[in-house]
Formats: structure tokens, sequence, C-alpha cells
């Protein structure tokens, strides 16, 4: 079968040009020719695979193109990369690949094309576009990927359980594409997976996490935590989630499985969201539940501070995963800390001063928290469903009213220490202190407005009460 149409674009022309100038046979490999055959728009990275040096053929194609781009040569892995047109071209010598039992790093040699089309992770990754000029767009398939792509299967080309063992990433990356693609995992590669999911120690944890969070950005992240759970490789990555799974009866009393909770957070999350650091978040928003369950006569199951223990948790999960400890931890922090907050509010009449409370700790972030606790709503029961929903958009109301009059979101004191220190002669001391937090809890009760007069004149009462004297 000929794909002329896929090669449209000039670069192929002159790839093409420059591996007949080298007498080299050259093929674009992957996932360009899978996306293309999935429809799923244009691809931004092209993998060229030359049946001889991929580094020879990358500086022949620069020398070749307009502007002749720059070409960054990786000599370890005998690849070589160019940008041309905001595309990013790899090319690779075409290898057969033997793997060590401890490392994920194979030994290469030089190959055939059949060679390098069986060291590749999927069927559906090993389909290859022919650029010779007599057979320019043929396509070659020999392990059925095109079946598997219109059966929406993800199937290793060889035995799966080498393919895992020898590189245990692809037990992550199959997932992944499950979940990106919304395809199933054939049952020998799940089975394969499960076999193999001790041998994910042997991998980076950055390398799992970019996996990690390529399942959160799909879709319907859900199926791809559903498969990592399933094949038990979440217990390697992600434990404190495996601990909420189960539901515990005592006297008859029943607490709802929290781990499929979660999931169904983050899917309801990602309808509204495509920001990663929400979404993860919705998948530890209730990961302190596990250490807080308990069982008492008088009220059935709690899970008394979860939130609090619940944000400490993500710390300790960040660094374990060597994620950013940086202000992207912060906030899922924050967000999980506060993730209950507004769902009390949707259970009440709504207070001005309970929004205002809100917003001062929500800060920026208020937006994004009423966005995960609406999807934290999860009962089946519609009355209650609607309910809160009902509540919540009374609750992004009053946030509006309240926030243009009282402009607590990016909140200032409206009287500042210096002047209190000035007013009243002092130099740094508690009562600047009291003061200030005097004047805040006003403001937030909504007893003063959110500016300076008001606050100055209470200023004078609190420091008279504090038997301080003005200067002058």
């Amino acid at each position: 079968m000929n794909h002329k149409h896929a090669l449209k674009h000039p670069v192929f022309n002159t790839i093409s040009q420059s591996a007949k100038e080298l007498n080299v046979e050259s093929y674009v490999i992957g996932g360009f020719v899978r996306d293309y055959l999935l429809k799923r728009g244009t691809a931004k990275d092209i993998d060229i695979v030359a049946v001889g040096s991929g580094i020879k053929l990358a500086k022949q194609v620069a020398k070749n193109l307009p502007n002749q781009p720059k070409v960054q040569v990786f000599k370890t892995y005998g690849t070589a990369m160019l940008k041309y047109d905001g595309i990013e071209i790899e090319f690779v010598g075409a290898r057969k690949e033997s793997y060590a039992k401890n490392s994920r790093n194979p030994t290469v040699e030089n190959g055939t094309l059949q060679e390098d089309q069986n060291r590749r992770d999927f069927s559906i990754n090993a389909l290859a576009l022919n650029l010779s000029e007599t057979h320019f767009g043929d396509l070659l398939d020999p392990f059925n990927g095109i079946e598997d792509l219109k059966n929406k299967v993800i199937r290793t080309p060889l035995n799966p359980d080498i393919t895992y063992s020898d590189d245990p990433l692809r037990m992550m990356r199959a997932i992944r594409f499950a979940s990106q693609l919304g395809f199933k995992v054939a049952p020998e590669s799940l089975k394969a997976i499960t076999k193999n999911n001790d041998r994910l120690k042997i991998i980076t944890k950055e390398r799992i996490v970019v996996e990690l969070n390529k399942i959160l950005e799909s879709e319907t992240p859900s199926v791809g935590f559903l498969l990592l759970e399933k094949t038990k490789l979440l217990q390697h990555i992600l434990p404190e989630l495996v601990a909420l799974k189960g539901i515990d009866e005592i006297e008859g009393q029943k607490h709802k499985d929290n781990f499929y909770h979660t999931l169904e957070v983050v899917d309801n999350i990602s309808k509204h969201t495509k920001d990663v650091w929400l979404r993860w978040a919705a998948l530890l928003h209730d990961v302190g539940k596990a250490p807080t369950k308990k069982f008492s006569k008088k009220v059935g199951w709690t899970f008394h501070g979860h939130e609090f223990e619940g944000s400490k948790m993500v710390y300790h999960i960040f660094k374990r995963l060597k994620m950013p400890l940086n202000d992207k931890m912060k906030f899922v922090q924050k967000m999980v800390f506060m993730s209950s907050r507004p769902i009390v509010l949707a259970q009440d009449m709504v207070t001005d001063s309970a929004v205002r409370r809100l917003v001062f700790d929500a800060g920026h972030y208020v937006e994004h928290l009423m966005t995960l606790c609406e999807a934290d709503i999860t009962t089946k029961n519609p009355k209650k469903f609607n309910k809160y929903h009902n509540n919540f958009k009374i609750v992004r109301q009053k946030i509006i009213e309240v926030e243009a009059r009282d402009q607590i979101r990016n909140f200032q004191p409206p009287v500042s220490g210096e002047e209190i220190m000035k007013t009243f002669n002092l130099k740094p001391s508690k009562e600047i202190g009291i003061i200030k937090e005097t004047i805040k809890e006003a403001i937030l009760e909504g007893e003063i407005p959110n500016e300076h007069d008001a606050a100055f004149k209470l200023m004078l009462e609190k420091g008279k009460a504090l038997g301080l004297k003005t200067s002058g």
C-alpha cells in the first residue's frame, strides 16, 4: 500500500535525495506514521531510520536544506537531530540491540531495517514508510500494525515477556498509549506487564514521571490508572493511591472506595482543565484518607484532618518521584489542603465573611479550587448532585460580588506596618502584628471595608486598647 500523500512536506524529498547521494536506504518510522494513519493531526517530530549511518544522513540533509540547519549529534546513541520548519527530525542508523539484566540501555550493533523494526516497542510504532525514489511512500508493516491500529490494540512485535523485561519503561509506555489513544492492551501484554512489574525498579523516577504526566494529560486518565493498578505497577509509583482501594465495613457501616472515587474526580476535572498540576491535585486530593481513617460507633467512618495530612504527603510524593519541589508542588499542596473548604460552603447558606476567607486563603487559585471541588462531587444521587452544583453556582457568584467590593484576592493590608510604627512611635514589636491581624480579621468579617480610612480608625482604637500613645 502506498501513502505518498503522507510525505507531502518538502523535507521528505530532501531526505530521499540525500539518502540517494549517500547510497543508503532511508525510512520514516514510528509516531509520525502511526499518527498519520490515525488522522491525529500533523506530527511535530519525525524519526528517520537509515540503513547505514544516521549521523552522516543528518549532515547530508542539513547541507541540502535551505538555511542549512545546525545538526546536533549524540555520538553515544549514534543519533543526530535537526530542526527545520518547526519540525524536529531525528536520524538513527538501523540497529539491533541486546540487553543486560540490570539496565535498559542496550548494547547496539548495526542492523537491517527488519532488525530495527524488531526492536520497536509496539506493532503500531514499527510501521515505516519507504523514502527511496522508486518506492517513495510504500508502507512496511512486518507485525500487522495496520490491523492493530484498526482494532485499537497495543501489542509488542516480539514476545512481550522479552520486550518488557529488556526495557521496563515500555510497560509504562504501553499503558500511556492505551490511555492517550483509547486503545486496549493485548491480553498477553497485560499478563507480561503484571509478571514483570518488579522490573520497573531499574527505571529512573524522571522517566516514569514523563509517562505518568502523559497519562494524566490524556482525555480520560482513569483508563491509564486502572491499568497501572491492575498490573501492579502503581504499587511501585504511588502506593499512597493503592492504599485508598477497598471498602471497610464495621457494624453495617461502610465508606466509599476512595481509589475509584479519586479516578472519577480526575476524569471529571479533565473535562474542564488541561492544567496537569490541577489534575495532580485531583489525583492526590484524598491521599490523606488512608492514614486518617477511623471508626467510631457514634459517627461511623471518619477521615478527620485528611486534607492537612494529604498536603504533607504531597511534598514526600513529589520528592520521592524527583518532581519539582517549587511553586508547582506548593500549588498542589494548597489545593489538597483546601479541597474540602468550598464543599462545606456549598452545604450551608453562604455568608459573605466565609467567602471572603475562602478568597483570602486561596488567593489567585480560588478558580482552580472551585474547579477541583465541582469535580469532587461524584454522588450518584441526582437530587444531591444538583443541590451541590447549584450551591457552587451561588458560591461562585458570591466570590465575584465579594471580590469586586472588597479586593481580597491579592490582599494587601490598607495600613502598613511602617504607618503603625510611625503613628505610635514604635520599634518592631508584637503590638504591630496584633494591630495588623485585628484589621485583617475586621475586613474578612465585613466589620469594616477594605480601605485605608476605616482601617486607620480601627488601628487607633486598637492601639488605644493596647495602651499605646500616638506620637506628636
